[in-house]
């Protein structure tokens, strides 16, 4: 169905146009008249359908009839705030409703943290209508009284199950406190528990349920397979496949940052362009990460689940699944990543032993199984991860090793042979005892007997300069 049929202004459709869109998807088509008519709304729907065009179309026409060309910042108040969890997440939604009102007299800004917030400032004072920000940089604003949120007629939280469910409920309240308490109150998100359902209740008003597939459910675009490999052998799996497959963009997940990290450094050494972003690095070096990637001057981008969510690349054909994820919604948000837009993807996960409870609990959230795939082989005719690998030199039935023409490099070297006596029989390679000897007259033993007698009794012998010992008169 066109955008037409949703009754909105020339202006938006002329900039839905320009961006090469005709037909409005599903979860646009439920949720922009109620939007439209004022209600609230809670709005599920797969990732990656237009859930943001769902929200940002209806709110830049509600505002429209306020628009002004003023410069004065008094004439641009802050209307709508649109939060969301990650800082690449805000910067794309800012970027959507920005080509959405291209043809609207409405302004609209981005904050978020790992960046210098005085530019931000600069903005904030001049007005904007529409704010996209992450929930602790707004809450820094607030705190410099940069921002005045006691306007705002619209609120909207984007991938609402993670604001909630993932440690961003206190500044969610405390911006909740700041807003008027008459509003409108919009959640999007891919999943919605029951729990958060019930969280949610808190927040909206009689809200509208928008849902245009079962809950927490991947697309169909996407094909799920899986290949069964020992943990120590995924990386030369994934070397593999790449190479093997000629794949020319592949987002890779792992779960901990020091791992895309270590990965990223691997791959490059295997010949294998990549790049890591996760959130130790700085939101410039993320952004440079990104961008390389979308531009193909990598061709591999490991992440962790930072990337999990927000990240809109366009035709992404490959996601692959390194580390499986502790929760399975998780995964549905990973994979969420390609087959966007009506395009076609494959989820590829690398499952060890250890990640089998894991794999169950994805397969029971996505009610099927992953498509086992046979393990391809490697350089050396070996398969990737069987059973019982071990580089250990074959042994002869009776236990010995068998000779080869090389010592391999972790052998001991032969002890040196000691070193030959000096003439006259001196041998410095042991220590050094006196002994009687047949040149030695009787009295210089009878004095070497009487220093061992001394040594005994606890009275200090002391050498002489030839001959033995003398024993020290007392």
């Amino acid at each position: 169905m066109s955008f037409e049929t949703l009754g909105l202004m020339p202006e938006l459709l002329h900039a839905i146009a320009d961006q090469g869109y005709t037909e409005a998807t599903p979860i646009q088509l439920k949720a922009i008249p109620p939007v439209l008519a004022r209600h609230d709304i809670m709005g599920c729907a797969q990732t990656g359908t237009g859930k943001t065009a769902g929200f940002a179309l209806p709110i830049l026409q509600m505002l429209a009839p306020q628009q002004s060309s003023s410069p004065s910042p008094a004439r641009h108040p802050i209307r709508a705030l649109i939060l969301t969890p990650t800082r690449e997440l805000a910067a794309q939604v800012e970027e959507s409703v920005r080509a959405y009102g291209k043809y609207l007299a409405l302004r609209s800004t981005v904050v978020f943290g790992g960046v210098d917030i005085d530019p931000q400032i600069k903005v904030l004072r001049g007005g904007v209508e529409i704010l996209v920000a992450t929930p602790g940089r707004l809450l820094d604003h607030v705190h410099q009284k940069t921002v005045n949120l006691s306007r705002v007629e619209i609120l909207v939280l984007d991938e609402a199950d993670r604001m909630l469910d993932m440690g961003f409920m206190p500044d969610i309240k405390r911006i909740l406190a700041l807003l008027p308490a008459q509003r409108q109150n919009l959640m999007f998100s891919a999943t919605f528990s029951d729990e958060i359902k019930r969280l949610a209740g808190q927040i909206l008003r009689a809200p509208v349920m928008v849902e245009v597939a079962r809950r927490n459910a991947p697309t169909e675009l996407v094909t799920h397979q899986m290949y069964e490999v020992e943990a120590e052998r995924k990386r030369a799996l994934l070397t593999h496949l790449i190479k093997s497959r000629d794949m020319r963009q592949v987002l890779v997940f792992v779960r901990m940052k020091r791992d895309a990290n270590r990965l990223m450094r691997e791959l490059v050494r295997d010949g294998v362009a990549a790049t890591a972003i996760h959130s130790d690095r700085t939101q410039g070096e993320r952004m440079q990460a990104l961008e390389d990637f979308k531009q193909g001057t990598v061709n591999v981008l490991v992440a962790t689940d930072i990337a999990a969510r927000g990240l809109d690349i366009e035709l992404l054909p490959y996601v692959i699944n390194y580390e499986l994820p502790h929760v399975a919604e998780d995964y549905i948000h990973r994979i969420g990543r390609t087959g966007r837009a009506g395009s076609k993807g494959e989820a590829i996960s690398l499952v060890c032993a250890d990640e089998q409870r894991m794999l169950e609990d994805i397969e029971r959230e996505l009610k099927s199984k992953l498509e086992r795939l046979p393990l391809p082989q490697l350089a050396g005719g070996r398969q990737a991860g069987s059973a019982g690998e071990h580089h250990a030199t074959p042994r002869h039935a009776s236990g010995h090793k068998p000779s080869s023409g090389h010592k391999p490099s972790h052998s001991k070297p032969h002890p040196k042979p000691p070193a030959a006596p000096l003439p006259g029989g001196f041998d410095f390679s042991k220590p050094y005892e006196a002994k009687l000897t047949d040149n030695v007259s009787a009295p210089a033993a009878s004095h070497i007997s009487h220093a061992r007698t001394h040594a005994r009794s606890g009275r200090r012998p002391t050498a002489a300069l030839l001959g033995g010992l003398a024993a020290k008169k007392s």
